[in-house]
């Protein structure tokens, strides 16, 4: 998906929050259901500030790291601190702009999709800011977790988050998931886009899924879920790992 100048919502709150500290983002889903996200202030937390799962999380990547979906660069810049040679990428240019700003020393604009060998090999890939829901479908996670198998190496990891769906007592989002299931979709693969002024993203599909639906995903791909930290909500984090 390539993000055109008017459609780069979320690249326009974070670069909009970078400079001038404000922002906000709506997220619509394709039933007309309308929330406010906790906007972009989310995007720029420093490690002390984040989510215990997420802190246990990311003390399993080693090596060299992809970050899928790095926006500004919260956790590309941490993992630099740490000493890691780090890949960021992002649909979004703005994002991508400022997350160099920042200090990201390499990051480009490039969906998930175009991951290749081209890029080299991986030991660890991480999709925090529950980018789990990038794979979007039950097919394209599989995919994708094939993909990823060519461009890591042997003992490589990812490290995700994502959002039980099944979690919830909201009857609009109950009623989605009856939807979804109605029409052969997985209960938490939501059709989505951001909006943020007159800036509205292109429609696209995030997977929510619960630590079992993750499992099940998984399984068969070369991959397995070795660790799951969980939260008091239905955000958790879990690490997946290639199996040799």
């Amino acid at each position: 998906m390539r993000i055109k100048k008017g459609q780069d919502a979320y690249g326009r709150e974070v670069h909009d929050h970078y400079k001038r500290g404000t922002g906000y983002e709506v997220v619509e889903r394709e039933d007309g259901y309308v929330d406010i996200s906790t906007g972009p202030a989310a995007y720029f937390k420093e490690y002390k500030d984040w989510e215990p799962h997420v802190r246990k999380a990311i003390a399993y990547a080693r090596g060299r790291v992809l970050d899928v979906g790095c926006g500004p660069g919260r956790h590309a810049l941490y993992l630099q601190r740490m000493g890691h040679d780090v890949l960021g990428i992002d649909t979004s240019p703005l994002a991508v702009k400022v997350a160099r700003a920042r200090g990201v020393r390499r990051v480009r604009v490039m969906p998930v999709t175009k991951v290749s060998s081209r890029l080299g090999k991986f030991d660890t890939i991480v999709m925090f800011g529950n980018n789990f829901g990038l794979f979007e479908s039950r097919k394209r996670a599989r995919w994708l977790l094939a993909r990823f198998r060519t461009v890591t190496r042997e003992g490589a990891r990812i490290i995700v988050t994502s959002c039980d769906p099944y979690r919830t007592d909201n009857q609009c989002h109950l009623a989605y998931q009856r939807s979804n299931r109605r029409r052969g979709r997985m209960s938490g693969q939501i059709r989505i886009r951001v909006r943020y002024q007159t800036y509205a993203t292109p429609w696209f599909d995030y997977l929510l899924v619960s630590p079992d639906e993750m499992r099940e995903l998984v399984d068969g791909t070369g991959w397995r879920v070795a660790k799951l930290f969980k939260s008091r909500g239905p955000v958790y984090s879990a690490v997946i790992e290639r199996v040799d």
